[in-house]
């Protein structure tokens, strides 16, 4: 007879172990603060999902178990998959948080084998983790000058937001993720000469990178020095705070243009409608994620070769996600090579 265990206990320990230390990455670094959140978030799903379907979430080691057994298994962990993900997608989730789901669900299937010494099969690789590529938004180089260079914009803006904008033009300009940016201190800062330079190490990929900083970027520094090198150098914000501004910013700049976005459930594309809270409109969409894409995609755009952006935003040679940048590059020099083609056409 299979001896079951309840799998929320489990998933709760996992957690725990992450967050004290005794659960490391393979490296042997501690488990970051976001990933701990991540799985946090599968948790409550897990227990939504036992509840609202009355499903009993239990692991079996599958060592002593006969073929009969075996086969009751396979088919609870099918069965689960199936309806685990359409309960997700039923809540409004797309393809891609369903799959960093399930990436969770499986790492936590290998911790119980590893760390506690419970096989229960390898059926949860079976399970499919799903991707979608999302358009990436992105400031246009006219845009992004616009925000850098116009002072008559900017003295409409209230301090707070012309500090949000301040930083907002630095991130785009140095490609640095939203977290590594309120890191920064003064020690981060060096100056050669007339040059100035921003040496950091990324949190999330430990990568060093050093970044000459053009002469707005420096001014922008230079408003925010402080005398405590321990001091972060732009202060504390929240995300929720610095997206919400910038979407503020964006209307003021009259970034109005209407967008379409579509995101992907089970494979198949579908269109995001607008709502109350959601508008179709491009500065309705600024975010935090925007600095770094739109600094990726403008130094292509403005001729740089690839390997150098690689190096300077962190990504490897191998990085399916960089490629993404090269192809929006592409469109956008496609279709300014199309507008000057439909001069020459016309006589």
């Amino acid at each position: 007879m299979k001896k079951v265990k309840p799998l929320i206990p489990l998933f709760k320990q996992f957690i725990k172990e992450s967050e004290s230390g005794k659960r490391l990455k393979k490296n042997g670094e501690r488990i970051t603060k976001s990933s701990i959140d991540n799985y946090t978030y599968v948790l409550r799903n897990l227990i939504l999902y036992s509840e609202e379907t009355q499903t009993e979430l239990r692991v079996c080691d599958i060592l002593k178990l006969t073929k009969k057994e075996l086969l009751s298994e396979k088919n609870y962990w099918k069965k689960f998959y199936k309806n685990f993900t359409e309960f997700l997608y039923k809540r409004g989730c797309y393809d891609n948080y369903v799959g960093a789901t399930i990436k969770i669900i499986r790492v936590f299937f290998n911790y119980l084998k590893l760390e506690k010494d419970i096989y229960t099969g390898d059926f949860h690789k079976q399970f499919y983790v799903r991707k979608e590529e999302i358009d990436i938004l992105v400031l246009s180089p006219e845009q992004l000058k616009f925000l850098i260079h116009d002072k008559e914009f900017e003295e409409k803006l209230t301090p707070g937001l012309r500090k949000i904008k301040d930083i907002f033009v630095f991130g785009c300009t140095t490609g640095l993720r939203y977290s590594d940016i309120f890191l920064l201190t003064n020690k981060n800062l060096e100056q050669s000469g007339e040059d100035w330079y921003l040496r950091l190490k990324s949190k999330k990929t430990k990568t060093s990178s050093s970044i000459k900083l053009p002469n707005y970027a420096v001014l922008i520094v230079q408003r925010y020095l402080s005398k405590n090198t321990k001091k972060s150098l732009f202060g504390g914000i929240t995300l929720f705070n610095f997206n919400k501004s910038l979407k503020q910013i964006g209307e003021l700049a009259e970034f109005t243009t209407p967008i379409e976005i579509s995101r992907e459930k089970q494979g198949v594309a579908k269109q995001i409608k607008s709502t109350k809270d959601s508008k179709d409109r491009f500065c309705d969409k600024m975010s935090s994620h925007m600095m770094r894409r739109t600094a990726i995609t403008t130094l292509l755009i403005l001729g740089m070769p690839e390997h150098l952006v690689r190096k300077i935003s962190g990504h490897s040679t191998a990085s399916s996600s960089f490629n993404r940048y090269v192809h929006y590059a592409q469109v956008y020099i496609d279709r300014e090579i199309d507008k000057v083609h439909s001069k020459l056409e016309s006589y």
